[in-house]
């Protein structure tokens, strides 16, 4: 079963044919110039029935490679699958907004894909499907020009994964020799339908199944407020019906049940794959209160993480005991959502604080993290983000962080003042996520 390209860890097969191409690459002084500036490259392990339909094959699976975009202007290097379809820049200048929408829907038109089904429809027509427009770049990242090479093959794709290569940009958090997940914004739709008729796994992370999750602690209770710790995996509120899908559960709707069916209202929100400590108030006004607290920035967290060790290309080193603050400024990446990204120029302000706590002697280390805005993703970017620590925290699945069960990070500590007589309430967590040292 063909891993989902969209959640996975990659297997083990992936991960040593992607050294062997960073190895080869390596060693190859016009291809190590070709990717020097950063580059997605994609692996796909394959199963060939007739091994006279790739010269030299000997065995019964094989691996493609593709990169993503072009490399140097060209779409064509050799050792790499070819582009779904070729086209020079200059094809689609135009002096005018509307003949440039005019041949960018020429141009998708042109991209015919194929799906597991022997199927075939262009880019244009399968986002329109949806009520969308497809992205400049729909179709040029590594996953769909893999996919695209194997079922025109009749190729069985086994096994993918996409991995960076090169030096890290500005912007997004991309780290050499780090899989990261296919975008969203270019290739949902595309691969949501070149996947049809493939036997493919689940998306662990639209279903509750993958978490094994515990049921909430409640913490704190009395007539206007209920303060309880969301295990990772549960979302802190309900999330947009999707026709077909199971609603997933939500902490709202446990403490919802939990208050025998007085409606609980949100303050403020976590991650889904961050655990904690969250308030949520039982009645308008106690809302109101609560949520004017966070916007004046009257209310102090503190969170709990393990970041990944000092082998990676760039992180500094850390010492117990240091201190520190990271000021980057976020903004969402439209076309990869819900990853941010660094923004100077557009985005909004983001502070953290952290003190380095412990260490191990693999140099991963314990954090305590105190975020002074309340961004998206903030201290995840914040910790993986060359300017910033340069260390992903364990688990983190969209910014490169080691493999884990869950996300590392845990929300440790709330405090604010109590919306009826305005006495400061502080609760404090312990984060015990199974890792040999954690507290």
């Amino acid at each position: 079963m063909l891993n989902n390209p969209f959640c996975y860890s990659p297997s083990p097969s992936i991960v040593e044919a992607a050294r062997s191409l960073i190895a080869h690459i390596d060693a190859t002084p016009s291809l190590r110039e070709l990717f020097a500036e950063g580059k997605m490259l994609g692996i796909l392990e394959v199963e060939v029935a007739d091994t006279s339909v790739i010269p030299g094959c000997d065995r019964a699976s094989r691996f493609l490679y593709a990169f993503s975009g072009l490399a140097e202007g060209s779409a064509f290097v050799e050792g790499f699958v070819p582009p779904i379809f070729a086209w020079k820049p200059e094809d689609i200048r135009s002096a005018s907004p509307e003949e440039s929408r005019r041949l960018q829907d020429w141009l998708f038109e042109q991209y015919i894909v194929r799906n597991g089904r022997g199927e075939s429809r262009s880019i244009r027509q399968i986002f329109a499907d949806r009520g969308l427009v497809p992205p400049g770049g729909t179709g040029d990242c590594a996953a769909p020009k893999l996919l695209q090479y194997a079922l025109l093959h009749g190729f069985k794709p086994l096994s993918i994964g996409e991995f960076w290569y090169g030096a890290s940009p500005a912007r997004e958090v991309r780290r050499a020799g780090a899989f990261y997940p296919a975008c969203t914004g270019k290739c949902g739709p595309l691969l949501g339908y070149m996947l049809q008729g493939l036997d493919v796994e689940p998306n662990p992370l639209e279903s509750d199944a993958h978490w094994q999750l515990a049921d909430p602690v409640v913490r704190y209770e009395d007539d206007t407020l209920i303060v309880a710790e969301k295990p990772a995996g549960m979302l802190a509120v309900p999330g947009r019906p999707v026709p077909g899908v199971p609603p997933r559960r939500s902490l709202q709707d446990w403490l919802t049940g939990y208050c025998r069916g007085l409606q609980v209202l949100a303050c403020h929100r976590l991650d889904m794959d961050t655990s904690g400590l969250m308030v949520f108030a039982k009645t308008a006004e106690a809302q109101a209160s609560i949520q004017q607290q966070f916007e004046k920035r009257e209310v102090t967290k503190a969170y709990l993480a393990w970041i990944s060790g000092a082998d990676i290309p760039g992180a500094g080193s850390l010492a117990v005991g240091e201190r520190g603050k990271i000021s980057l400024p976020l903004a969402p990446d439209w076309y990869d959502r819900p990853r941010q990204m660094v923004d100077p120029e557009g985005g909004k302000p983001a502070v953290t604080e952290y003190e380095v706590l412990r260490l191990r002697d693999d140099g991963s280390a314990f954090l305590k993290l105190i975020p002074y805005t309340g961004r998206t993703h903030q201290l995840r970017v914040h910790c993986a983000h060359p300017a910033g620590l340069g260390r992903p925290i364990v688990g983190d699945r969209l910014y490169g962080g080691a493999p884990a069960d869950r996300l590392m990070l845990h929300a440790s500590y709330l405090s604010f003042r109590h919306p009826a007589d305005g006495r400061r309430m502080t609760f404090e967590s312990s984060f015990s996520p199974g890792l040999p040292g954690c507290i």
